[in-house]
């Protein structure tokens, strides 16, 4: 099997406000919109026009709530996550659907609600990542020490 990467980073506005809800087992889920730009050039005109792109993100457990308490429509977050297509059946028809969304891995706040400290923390990184190393150290910079 090749190497694959499915790996999204996503900075935008938030369309609507995050709808947070919880599983069975009390896991928060909550659904954000988010926007991004960019500016096209018509190949006919010149001229510049800016589009739009619309990204449905899933964040799950305390980031979950994280962005349901202290974001709303309008603010921005930098979103890093993966890809995924979820399949279901509409209930009126009986036929297959399709949505992909990114699941987010890790986001902060960008809008300066989040900047002026009303949010606990910054940046929401997976567990995985949260925890100590217990490895020696490698020749390599760790990435959350690099200057970018």
């Amino acid at each position: 099997m090749s190497a694959s990467v499915n790996r999204v980073i996503l900075q935008g506005n938030l369309g609507r406000d995050p709808e947070l809800r919880f599983s069975p087992d009390g896991l928060a889920i909550c659904n954000v919109s988010i926007a991004t730009q960019y500016v096209q050039r018509d190949k006919a005109t010149g001229e510049k026009t800016e589009k739009v792109e619309w990204h449905r993100v899933v964040l799950y457990g305390k980031q979950a709530e994280m962005v349901s308490e202290y974001s709303k429509k309008g603010d921005s977050l930098y979103i890093e996550g993966r890809n995924e297509t979820r399949k279901w059946q509409d209930k009126d028809t009986g036929a297959d659907r399709y949505s992909t969304e990114v699941i987010a891995e890790a986001f902060k706040f960008n809008s300066s609600r989040g900047e002026q400290g009303d949010s606990p923390q910054q940046t929401q990184r997976p567990a995985q990542r949260q925890q100590p190393s217990s490895k020696p150290a490698s020749n390599f910079m760790d990435m959350d020490d690099a200057p970018f």
